[in-house]
């Protein structure tokens, strides 16, 4: 199991997953922030990028927030790291 800490900008033209030179991670999402919309889109693009169901995800706080974290059951820290390595910006 690994926890994923990320921040989520809602309303972008589509779903992007950034991560920074630092660490930091960026989840552009294409629905809007109201009604939940975003984090259910956040935890399915979530569960495409690292394969899993999305039933694996859970949005653990930042419900309400830009700033959230995310636990992702079946996937090691270092899987998620592994994974994560294409999305680094350079």
């Amino acid at each position: 199991m690994a926890v994923l800490h990320l921040k989520a900008k809602p309303n972008a033209r589509q779903n992007a997953l950034q991560v920074a030179s630092d660490g930091t991670i960026t989840v552009r999402l294409h629905a809007p922030a109201q009604d939940g919309k975003a984090n259910a889109c956040l935890l399915a693009y979530l569960a495409e990028v690292f394969q899993l169901p999305k039933s694996h995800l859970t949005l653990l706080s930042g419900h309400t927030a830009p700033f959230k974290k995310v636990e992702l059951a079946g996937i090691s820290e270092e899987q998620l790291r592994v994974a994560l390595a294409p999305f680094v910006a350079s």
